[in-house]
């Protein structure tokens, strides 16, 4: 029997297995392969995942350097300071997605529920100009929002208390103290690049993330999905638009990119980018360039470009689709507005259009698109679904909508059923909770990629 995992760690260091104990930092997924590869894994690595409602973290992946046998491990042989174990098994890696029966890392599953599991956190502004905004509006465009909304690395502290059971046979004694965590595996948002983009011609820089898919080659084209976020998400931190929700990762996640592989393009916008006067910033056409700049860089088919955007994102997918009519082949629009006497572009065009009745503003103001829309001849379907709905009911609705084969189609939840139990309704709530909602409904990104120019 080795005494402890640590004394088990300091003889396998001893024994020419290196170990590498790095500060808590979001890895990049090529750093952690390349530490996996080499033999010098972190020892503790916090899991994080994001859902509708932003990042939270979910597991914690313990390396063990003999492989541990899973059959025989218990969720009471470790204790997570403030957080509820739900499950534990073997893996590969430090990956939930190697699960094996036997393996160097054990997975130590978390309650996402739990009242720490979410990572955001809001800051003061520190005198960062705000003008323009006002009650019930981010702002104007080109301006800078009052908060921040920020994501710190996460720690978690941990125990092994029972005895775990090597392959070998040997077994590792409890730990008498705690340890921390010392890297972070930020599942599918460690998949996206983080690059800068010059526009020669605004003049303007544009901080974006990428996502390659992994089977890219140039022989052939391939789609591209532009994301772009909400002002509550408005930063000067690359990934913020990814820890946000659900917007950029879900058409990144290995079970969409075996279905439907795709370049996912989601820029991080310092400034509000639209606002509810129906003016963009100039970042409008940086985002466009950027586009058409990937475009000379992969093989990206001009046919089947699609944007998408939840509120001030949104409208931008409105403005973008009213200014560079053609440029993409459809758009999902999830709560956002803008002057339906300026949307007559949109009648010829492929549109996906989800609002809440709950949303003071949005959904009054899709109404009037949607009804100018329909003057101008555009053939539309209209259905209220349920925001409680499990995915298997979405997809029924889905279905009785899609055998109408039209172009835009528009859905609006219920109201009363988009704010989880609990929640306030006042303010933005049925505003938020749309895009939480939104993105996690299959159906939509199936319907997206059908459609081409």
């Amino acid at each position: 029997m080795v005494k402890t995992r640590r004394e088990f760690i300091s003889l396998a260091v001893a024994s020419g297995i290196a170990l590498q104990f790095s500060a808590p930092v979001f890895a990049a997924a090529s750093q952690r392969k390349t530490r996996e590869k080499s033999a010098i894994p972190p020892v503790a690595t916090v899991i994080t995942q994001v859902f509708g409602d932003g990042i939270r973290a979910t597991g914690l992946a313990l390396y063990y350097p003999e492989p541990v046998d899973g059959a025989q491990l218990n969720i009471h042989d470790f204790t997570v300071t403030g957080r509820r174990i739900t499950g534990i098994f073997t893996s590969e890696s430090s990956d939930p997605a190697g699960r094996s029966s036997r393996g160097r890392y054990v997975i130590v599953q978390l309650s996402p529920e739990d009242k720490n599991a979410p990572l955001a956190r809001k800051v003061p502004d520190n005198g960062k100009n705000n003008a323009g905004s006002g009650p019930g509006g981010p702002g104007k465009a080109g301006s800078v929002p009052v908060t921040d909304t920020v994501y710190p690395a996460p720690t978690l502290t941990y125990q092994q208390t029972g005895t775990l059971p090597l392959a070998n046979g040997h077994t590792v004694a409890p730990e008498q103290t705690a340890e921390h965590s010392t890297a972070v595996n930020n599942l599918i948002v460690d998949d996206f690049r983080q690059l800068e983009f010059h526009d020669p011609k605004t003049d303007r820089h544009l901080k974006y993330n990428l996502f390659v898919p992994a089977g890219y080659t140039a022989e052939r084209a391939w789609p591209l999905v532009l994301f772009m976020h909400d002002a509550g998400a408005t930063s000067d931190v690359t990934r913020t638009t990814l820890y946000q929700g659900l917007g950029a990762v879900c058409w990144a996640s290995p079970e969409d990119q075996a279905k439907r592989p795709c370049f996912v393009l989601a820029p991080q916008y310092d400034e509000i980018i639209a606002d509810d006067d129906n003016q963009t910033s100039s970042m409008m056409e940086t985002t466009i360039n950027l586009i058409r700049h990937l475009s000379e860089t992969y093989n990206i088919d001009s046919k089947r470009r699609y944007t998408t955007g939840q509120s001030g994102g949104c409208m931008m997918s409105i403005a973008m689709d009213i200014h560079y009519p053609g440029f993409f082949a459809a758009s999902l629009l999830v709560a956002g507005q803008w002057d339906p006497a300026q949307v007559k572009p949109l009648a010829s065009q492929n549109l996906w259009i989800v609002v809440s009745e709950d949303d003071a503003k949005a959904w009054p103001g899709e109404n009037a698109i949607v009804a100018e829309l329909e003057k101008y001849g555009a053939k539309i379907t209209r259905a209220e679904w349920d925001g409680t709905w499990d995915a298997a009911q979405f997809r029924q609705a889905f279905n009785r909508m899609d055998t109408r084969h039209t172009p835009i189609n528009y859905v609006t939840f219920r109201k009363g059923t988009v704010i989880p139990a609990g929640e306030s309704t006042a303010g933005a709530s049925g505003h938020r909770n749309t895009w939480r909602i939104a993105y996690t409904i299959e159906p939509l990104r199936e319907w997206i990629f059908r459609q081409h120019l």
